[in-house]
């Protein structure tokens, strides 16, 4: 299923929602000019890798200058939120962000919401750590970030309906899903394939357990940011 719209209006011009899609663009083209050797160093600099940051996080729990080898190894949960692996990992994270990231910009206001976007990605990046702590594979991409926004949505805006291409077969049809419907096919999905990865025990291809904990996330940010019942609205 692919989203192509919502139907939730916007609250405010969604200023810091663009910026972060240009910043995501911005820095995968920079990326990508990058000569191999190069790219493999930035990638593995700027992106998670679980192995590195449970190193770090030990030698925290011991006296000394060690301790801070964790502050190195936290700070790529923020920077890989603005890498990824190609074009078509990069396009599709940025469209999920442009028509559900708008609306909890709108919600939550611009500070707010840029914060909470770059909590969700370091949340969601601990919770594929603690699925796999040794993994030496850099974990790179939006996703994770952008499921806490699809959890926030779920919360904030359920009776919005979603415009969606579903291709079936050979045929590909467009349908309005309720967003509680969508996202929650979504999210089911998402936990379905990160248990079949558990129990298969290899290298993870696809961060799913991510996907699944920025979601989690982001149900608690809508819940708590959810305020009194309004005015119905129809969307």
């Amino acid at each position: 299923m692919i989203p192509l719209k919502d139907t939730a209006p916007r609250d405010r011009f969604p200023v810091i929602n663009i910026a972060l899609i240009l910043l995501n663009v911005l820095v995968f083209f920079h990326q990508s000019a990058l000569p191999p050797e190069l790219h493999h160093r930035f990638i593995c600099t700027f992106g998670t890798i679980p192995a590195e940051f449970t190193a770090g996080l030990g030698a925290f729990m011991e006296p000394g200058p060690a301790a801070g080898a964790i502050w190195a190894a936290a700070l790529p949960l923020f920077t890989a939120n603005f890498l990824h692996g190609g074009w078509l990992h990069l396009i599709g994270n940025m469209l999920y962000l442009w028509i559900f990231g708008d609306n909890i910009e709108g919600k939550l206001g611009h500070l707010k919401y840029l914060v909470l976007y770059l909590f969700m990605g370091a949340a969601s990046q601990l919770f594929h750590i603690f699925s796999d702590p040794h993994s030496t594979i850099p974990l790179v991409g939006a996703s994770g970030a952008i499921a806490g926004v699809l959890g926030a949505y779920f919360v904030l805006f359920p009776r919005a309906r979603v415009l969606t291409l579903v291709p079936i077969f050979f045929f590909i049809t467009f349908v309005r899903l309720p967003a509680v419907l969508f996202l929650g096919l979504w999210f089911i999905l998402q936990l379905f394939n990160a248990s079949l990865q558990g129990a298969a025990m290899g290298a993870q291809a696809v961060a799913w357990w991510a996907h699944v904990g920025g979601f989690l996330v982001g149900l608690a940010v809508g819940l708590l940011t959810k305020k009194e019942p309004r005015a119905e609205r129809r969307y």
